[in-house]
């Protein structure tokens, strides 16, 4: 360890054996094995799993509603006596309680239910039961209401002196007050020395934060005062419940950083350039001059490749801004130096379309990629994968088949990643770790063109670099926007024909392959029928994820060759796809897209020098979410805007695609909501990594489990 009082006092809070760190579950009284078991699918094993257990909201049950002032839909506290109490038989079994209070009477309902709790239910008992009021045959009922024996103390009865209620995400066989009881017990059985807060001491002051001590925090999201700040509490702005998001923050920031250092301290491959240059000659052949954020974008990877350690970069950029170009001249680097590169991306059409711009740009350089996907023939796909391992092939493009277990390399120096929120981290690895080769590691491009806010950026891809691609190539126009519902898709069938005319091609976007009943869009096969008959001067063409890919080659190959008028495509034209004829984009159903794939489906037009549209066909009515999301595609062209703002509808565990690939899956932190913690998220890990590392190994495990999501593979 290195210098740090901080760290040093956090070492000295070293959990014992009997921590609820370490204690499992069914050390609580209480918790036999079948319990156990529940709570593992609640990814509950330690007490100490059970204290960071959120709950999801507060009730207040101190306040007893008279039963006739009841109304139905309230969710309220009742208490009276037991009038009567039958077990019945109405299609199945079924306990039926009346419970009286003087005001009015309703029925407790229960489905499951013991025989000790049968006869717990005597006629003149008090109970006090909570749950939501509904309609039955006999009046007002609850079904399986919360219950417990009235208070008949000295306040009186009714009087509490209980907080606000929690409620707790439940899995089957897990009842709300068995769970309240036994995260109680925890609570009471657990202390500061017990339950160590693995934060240096003074680390949250040093950076302005008035934040309370763990146990503190935990105490207070568990068993809120009556008197505690609701509003803040249901908006999870509490210091209490952002005391725990900070220190979750701060666990994947340094999970990630951890992994970028270590991967960093692997030997790489030094790629330097050789004379002549395959990139200089790539440059002259090209028909278009690079703009200046390409080759700043370049200059930052052309120095991560010359190092000896493995290159670790994101490039991140617009819809059309030219990443791949970069990426070209990337792998050019480690073909001149000797190495293979390979660039996955996350859908065969988009595989197949970088196989084609590689092989227009590296046709003078006389270096053809090689395509390997998997549907491509078992021949192909074997000739394929036996070019790689001879090192015959040099620059190949494929798609998640390229780290398939029989796929082999014979000197991969570059891996380079398109569209990263489509991949995981530990995708990304698998990949790292295929290129290993003589100790040393493959060089890493990542690429997207879902741009992100810079802090978000820093906090998602912390064990990456950023380089930005913030400028369009030259003689591209904004894309106009209009928003139209469906009943006017005959004046967009004009506009359409107008625009063919002038010799433009046209989009044509579907949901849908087929027709569903369970989804109401429209199909993109039944729509290019509708369309071609309804066009019948124009060529109409059909592209989607289920033809063969030779198939769909032919179509998009037609499309470009401009022998196609009007191409009706689902959404696997999604990304890749570049028509600069094409200048009138469709999207039927919008209101069902998110706004980032609305925006990459509008950046398949204004890829040439005349104006171009993108309707959006929307079916009424509209919900609140999805009258926003088409209102911030009519107002901006700016994909940074579009992130921003579908970062705040959607949150980023969809934007960044983590909800596949297990990246930041929270318990209590909210990346857009916490947005204000993250400056001092990282420099509180810049620190405690600074200080040493001995605090962060148990924060990590607390956190993150183990680590083995963000770990080496």
């Amino acid at each position: 360890m290195r210098g740090g009082t901080g760290v040093s006092a956090a070492a000295t809070r070293r959990p014992s054996a009997g921590s609820p760190e370490f204690r499992p579950i069914v050390s609580l009284r209480g918790v036999g094995t079948a319990l156990a078991a529940r709570f593992a699918r609640l990814g509950v094993n330690t007490v100490q799993d059970l204290l960071f257990l959120l709950p999801l909201r507060y009730e207040d049950r101190t306040r007893i509603i008279p039963i006739g002032s009841l109304r139905i839909g309230d969710r309220a506290v009742v208490e009276g006596e037991i009038l009567l109490a039958e077990v019945a038989f109405r299609g199945r079994r079924q306990l039926l309680c009346r419970l009286g209070d003087g005001t009015g009477a309703l029925t407790l309902r229960f489905f499951h239910f013991s025989l000790a709790q049968q006869q717990g239910f005597q006629r003149g008992t008090r109970w006090r039961c909570w749950g939501e009021v509904r309609r039955g045959p006999a009046g007002p009922e609850i079904v399986h209401p919360e219950y417990r024996v009235a208070d008949v103390g000295p306040h009186g009865m009714g009087a509490s002196a209980e907080g606000l209620t929690p409620i707790y995400p439940l899995t089957e066989g897990i009842q709300q007050g068995r769970l309240r009881q036994l995260t109680l017990l925890a609570l009471q059985e657990s202390s500061a020395s017990t339950l160590p807060d693995w934060l240096p001491a003074g680390l949250l002051e040093s950076l302005g934060l008035q934040l309370p001590s763990l146990s503190d925090a935990l105490r207070y999201v568990h068993r809120p005062p009556l008197d505690a700040d609701t509003e803040r509490l249901a908006a999870w702005r509490h210091p209490a419940q952002r005391r725990l998001a900070f220190e979750e923050l701060l666990a994947h920031q340094l999970s990630l950083r951890l992994l970028r250092r270590e991967i960093q301290r692997d030997p790489g491959w030094p790629l330097a350039p050789a004379r002549p240059s395959l990139i200089e000659r790539l440059r002259r052949s090209l028909p278009f001059v690079p703009t200046d954020a390409q080759l700043r974008a370049w200059s930052d990877i052309e120095t991560d490749l010359a190092r000896p350690n493995p290159m670790l970069r994101l490039v991140q950029g617009d819809v059309g801004c030219g990443k791949t170009l970069v990426a070209a001249f990337a792998a050019a680097r480690a073909v001149e130096a000797g190495f293979q590169a390979v660039i996955m991306a996350p859908t065969e059409l988009l595989a197949e379309q970088h196989a084609r711009n590689f092989t227009t740009w590296f046709a003078p350089l006389e270096l053809p990629p090689t395509l390997l996907t998997g549907t491509r023939s078992t021949a192909a796909r074997t000739r394929a994968r036996a070019d790689l391992a001879s090192g015959a092939t040099k620059l190949a493009v494929g798609t998640h088949a390229l780290f398939q277990h029989d796929v082999e390399f014979h000197r991969l120096g570059l891996v380079i990643i398109d569209e990263q929120h489509r991949f995981g981290v530990h995708q990304r690895l698998l990949l790292r770790e295929k290129g290993l080769a003589s100790g040393r590691y493959p060089h890493q491009l990542i690429m997207t063109a879902t741009p992100i806010p810079r802090t978000l950026a820093m906090t998602a891809y912390a064990d990456l670099d950023v380089s930005v691609i913030d400028e369009l190539p030259p003689g591209r126009t904004p894309v106009r926007t209009v928003v139209l519902q469906e009943n006017r898709r005959d004046e967009v069938v004009v506009r359409i024909r107008d625009a063919c005319r002038q010799q433009r091609q046209a989009y044509w976007v579907c949901p849908l392959v087929e027709e569903s009943e369970q989804l109401n869009a429209q199909a993109a096969e039944q729509t290019a029928a509708v369309l071609a008959e309804a066009l019948q001067e124009l060529n109409v063409g059909l592209v989607h994820g289920r033809m063969p890919p030779r198939e769909k080659d032919a179509v998009m190959s037609r499309f470009k060759a401009g022998e196609i008028d009007l191409l009706v495509a689902t959404t696997v034209i999604e990304v890749g796809v570049d028509v600069p004829n094409a200048s009138l984009m469709v999207i039927e159903n919008a209101e069902r897209m998110g706004l980032a794939q609305l925006h990459q489906l509008r950046g398949r037009v204004g890829r040439g020098s005349a104006e171009s549209t993108c309707v959006l066909l929307y079916r009424a009515p509209l919900s609140d979410i999805a009258r926003e999301r088409l209102a911030v595609m009519r107002a901006t062209n700016d994909g940074f805007e579009i992130s921003r703002r579908d970062l705040e509808l959607r949150g980023p565990g969809e934007l960044l695609g983590t909800r596949q690939t297990g990246l930041m899956q929270m318990r209590v932190a909210d990346l857009m909501r916490d947005a204000d913690l993250l400056p001092m998220v990282q420099q509180a890990a810049e620190r405690m990594l600074a200080q040493g590392e001995e605090a962060v190994a148990p924060l990590l495990r607390r956190w993150t489990g183990q680590g083995e999501r963000f770990g080496k593979v």
